[in-house]
């Protein structure tokens, strides 16, 4: 076994791992804390696969921008949050069967896909082309245009939501 496979599985695990923990979270905080390591760990599998932009916007947008928002917005409306609701869901059973037949899918689908391989390099100018790309009004311009104005209506919605309190 290679350094790369043991790195690809320990990233791996890092990124299951910690969504595993963010779902069963019983704490939204503890939860946001869950889903940056997970974000960590797909960041790993990102520089595995030799693709530092997508590994570099993982651990700035992701991380940082996303993370620190969410956490932000848990920390300002913590309030609220002390009311007293019961802690388990009374349909986890039907989210459980729904998420098992999703599992059942992804998997024969997965299986049923012939795999291609290929041992060519990347282009030279592959960092080129995806920044072309990114700011082509074709391309994946409006997506993380959208995904900004998201990210400040929410954050607005938090502030708006703790200072009525």
């Amino acid at each position: 076994m290679t350094v790369q496979q043991v790195l690809f599985f320990l990233f791996g695990a890092i990124a299951l791992g910690a969504a595993i923990g963010m779902v069963t979270a019983r704490k939204v905080f503890h939860a946001a804390l869950w889903m940056l390591l997970a974000f960590f760990g797909v960041a790993g599998l990102y520089v595995l696969l030799e693709a530092p932009f997508f590994a570099a916007a993982q651990l700035f947008v992701y991380m940082g921008a996303i993370g620190v928002l969410i956490i932000y917005a848990i920390m300002l409306t913590r309030g609220m949050m002390r009311q007293r609701l019961p802690r388990v869901n009374d349909q986890w059973w039907f989210a459980g069967l729904l998420a098992a037949v999703l599992l059942v899918v992804l998997v024969w689908l997965v299986w049923q896909h012939p795999w291609a391989t290929t041992t060519a390099a990347a282009p030279e100018d592959s960092l080129n082309r995806l920044g072309l790309t990114l700011v082509d009004p074709e391309g994946f311009a409006l997506p993380f245009e959208v995904a900004s104005v998201l990210l400040v209506m929410a954050l607005i919605g938090a502030v708006t939501i703790v200072r009525e309190r």
